[in-house]
């Protein structure tokens, strides 16, 4: 009998969406524990779950824009003119949100920071490009929301690759 070995074992390793650092320990000759192995797993596993749940809400608005482009894109303040214009809203929105979903979700399942880097780059380019169009073209009702739900995106995803692990 060992006196003072311990036997540790991570609970995340079963659970891809997991990064709480939970560690299950047991020592021999006592019950095992379960304790939180720092401040910054818990960041982890709050980060991947927000990653994750603005990633399903990018996915739904990408279905959205595939399925139903001219009611989507009404609430954005578009129309599409003809069959062009559904084409182009279809195609160009769903992408755009479709490649944003794809890589947040897959991040954060894997908990991979680059995979990270994309959607925060194309979030990052439309909140930069709405602050130019705010300053060249005015306000317009509502202008704050998009912009906002742009930067909290951004914030979130440079938060979560500097913290999640990074894949060569």
């Amino acid at each position: 009998r060992m006196r003072g070995a311990v036997i540790s074992t991570r609970l995340c390793n079963a659970l891809p969406l997991c990064a709480t650092g939970f560690a299950i320990s047991a020592e021999w000759g006592r019950v095992g524990k379960i304790g939180l192995t720092g401040v910054v797993n818990a960041m982890r596993f709050v980060l991947t779950a927000v990653i994750f749940l603005l990633g399903m809400f990018d996915l739904f608005m990408g279905l959205n824009f595939l399925f139903n482009p001219d009611a989507t894109a009404a609430g954005f303040g578009l129309a599409g003119l003809g069959n062009q214009g559904t084409s182009t809203l279809r195609a160009d929105f769903a992408a755009f949100f479709g490649v944003i979903a794809v890589c947040m979700i897959l991040g954060a399942w894997r908990r991979n920071g680059d995979l990270l880097l994309v959607p925060a780059a194309l979030m990052g380019t439309a909140v930069v490009v709405r602050a130019v169009s705010v300053m060249l073209d005015g306000t317009y009702p509502g202008w704050p929301i998009p912009m906002a739900v742009e930067a909290v995106h951004v914030l979130v995803l440079i938060a979560a690759w500097r913290v999640l692990p990074h894949h060569k």
